[in-house]
């Protein structure tokens, strides 16, 4: 079955374009659009196994961001201090003189920790989000 093809129009920063283009080399990709469409693929997987993320749950919280982009560094804490029943510890290292990453140990319902991970996902200076969780008491 073949599928109708929509095209976009995408604004990176060159530095990141490059590193994409080295990325799809490597991999053997015939083309951007085939490496997108795998990102694409990639983030959507992501984004349906955070929704399936529901009772309690232990977990960390991986940030990677720009220290120097204005107000950026208040943002965050305004969101540590609004989920502070969930965000156990955190843990603050300097990567860079204007890089950061930020570890965050969470415990608590699913839909908060989900919640806590979307809204540190948007503020703009952050430049990449992990979130990893397990089912306290399950067998791993």
């Amino acid at each position: 079955m073949e599928q109708e093809l929509a095209r976009i129009g995408v604004s990176l920063p060159e530095n990141l374009l490059d590193r994409f283009d080295e990325i799809i080399t490597k991999r053997g990709y015939s083309s951007r659009s085939e490496g997108i469409r795998d990102a694409i693929r990639g983030y959507i997987r992501y984004y349906s196994w955070m929704s399936e993320v529901e009772g309690e749950r232990v977990g960390t919280i991986s940030l990677v961001y720009d220290h120097s982009q204005r107000g950026l560094v208040n943002s965050l804490l305004d969101i540590e201090h609004d989920f502070s029943e969930i965000i156990r510890s955190s843990l603050h290292v300097h990567i860079s003189h204007d890089t950061c990453m930020e570890v965050l140990l969470v415990r608590g319902e699913g839909h908060d920790v989900r919640k806590v991970t979307e809204k540190l996902m948007t503020l703009k200076g952050v430049k990449h989000v992990k979130l990893t969780t397990i089912v306290p008491g399950e067998d791993i």
